[in-house]
């Protein structure tokens, strides 16, 4: 072990006895390292395990862990649903889980390393798994929630057991942007395609033909597809789908998977700057003060006008998204665009 990994290590448990309520994710933020570069530092081949693929094979495997809690965030949301890693399919280039729980979309080409790992929390020591892109930044966490499957978690660390357990790992910041400068997107002719849209899942595809960033083709199909709203729309739209019990999906991404939960809320909490949707199967946790654009946008779909809301930062990241609950196949809910009609 080198000099390097000791002192990262020290580092950390010194950050962790001054601050000890600071989250992984924070303490690697203060040590200027990424998340995965510093859970690896703890890397003992015991306690903490580096995992190897292939992650596909892996994924499958964790319906076998039974009941857990599934996270996925990015640096404004957090994700958090329990149930089962039921349904789970790979296509070419992405995979889906799906249950009425746990719902996921998966790019399985964005996921560079894997590790077990303990955490302790307030409630206890929860065992985990956690995955993360080629630059170190956590794209999904699965936390056992059942110890009746510990001897299956442990059976599924030995399957995928890296054979390298090094405390150093090399996360170098492969992203590439396909999206060109605004002034360069040709809007006549996005906007064309956008209102031939036949499927909600053919708007990333567009945004890639046109080489758009997805915030820079909603601000060009304002007033046609698009309406700018207050930055305040998602607190009143989660209390609004609360307080009228209206089924609505949420969804959070990070680079390597896009966690959606399909459901009625109910405990709707501000907590200084968070906005947290707090029930006992979906956790949804979203800095309010970070939201710095907030759109509702229109989809044209072979089952009629698809709307939703979209939440970006002030650096044009996508940090959350909206719909009304719905099965293909099916209209949207004349409720869901009651809630819509109110935001200004």
């Amino acid at each position: 072990m080198n000099n390097t990994t000791i002192s990262l290590q020290e580092q950390y448990k010194k950050l962790k006895e001054e601050k000890p309520k600071l989250r992984a994710r924070g303490a690697a933020k203060e040590l200027g390292v990424s998340e995965a570069e510093l859970l690896a530092a703890r890397v003992d081949g015991e306690n903490i395990v580096r995992l190897q693929g292939p992650w596909t094979e892996l994924i499958e495997q964790i319906e076998s862990l039974g009941y857990v809690m599934a996270l996925t965030r990015n640096e404004w949301a957090v994700h958090e649903t329990k149930g089962t890693y039921k349904n789970v399919k790979f296509y070419d280039h992405a995979g889906v889980v799906h249950n009425d729980k746990i719902d996921l979309r998966i790019f399985p080409q964005h996921w560079e390393f894997g590790f077990a790992a303990p955490v302790e929390n307030p409630r206890g020591t929860l065992y985990s798994l956690q995955f993360f892109e080629a630059g170190g930044e956590a794209i999904h966490k699965v936390y056992m929630m059942n110890e009746d499957h510990m001897d299956d978690y442990r059976n599924l660390i030995e399957n995928f057991r890296h054979p390298e357990q090094s405390t150093v790992i090399s996360a170098i910041n492969n992203k590439v942007d396909y999206a060109v400068a605004k002034d360069e997107v040709d809007a006549d002719a996005l906007l064309d395609t956008w209102k031939d849209l036949d499927h909600t899942h053919s708007f990333f595809p567009m945004l890639r033909k046109h080489k758009a960033d997805r915030l820079h083709a909603i601000q060009l199909a304002e007033n046609k597809f698009t309406r700018k709203v207050s930055n305040q729309s998602t607190n009143k739209i989660l209390q609004l789908a609360a307080e009228r019990q209206v089924p609505i999906m949420s969804f959070v991404g990070s680079r390597g998977v896009v966690q959606i939960s399909s459901c009625k809320i109910n405990n709707v909490v501000k907590r200084n700057d968070w906005l947290n949707v707090m029930d006992p199967e979906f956790n949804l946790h979203l800095r309010e003060n970070s939201i710095a654009e907030s759109w509702v946008v229109q989809k044209p779909t072979d089952d009629g006008v698809i709307t939703s809301l979209e939440i970006f930062d002030e650096d044009g990241n996508l940090i959350a998204n909206f719909f009304g609950q719905r099965e293909f196949g099916n209209s949207e809910l004349e409720s869901w665009r009651e809630i819509l009609k109110t935001l200004d």
